[in-house]
């Protein structure tokens, strides 16, 4: 009986497409330090949303933490999972470069 080739190359395809993105998208990234200061600002976020304006600049802060414990099992060997996201929304008046646009 012969093997049908068709559904096994279209398989093949996708996956060879979804690895040709994921290697297309590892050379992309850049490689990074870890910077101590930074992660010592991070641990230092309290869990939870807030966003903040200070007075004196034109622009707004927000931080975000969340952290959860995830368990197999009752008892069982767990993952401690901790997002931390720090973002900054900077406004600034440009003036007129004098062009028209059109």
């Amino acid at each position: 009986m012969p093997l049908p080739l068709a559904p096994i190359a279209g398989m093949a395809a996708r996956y060879g497409a979804v690895a040709l993105v994921a290697y297309a998208a590892s050379r992309r990234i850049n490689k990074s330090q870890t910077s101590q200061a930074s992660e010592d600002a991070l641990d230092q976020v309290p869990e939870g949303l807030s966003t903040h304006r200070p007075q004196d600049r034109q622009q707004v802060n927000g931080a975000l933490r969340w952290r959860r414990v995830v368990r197999a099992g009752a008892n069982g060997p767990g993952i401690e999972i901790d997002i931390t996201a720090l973002g900054r929304i900077k406004f600034r008046a440009v003036p007129n470069s004098g062009k028209s646009e059109e």
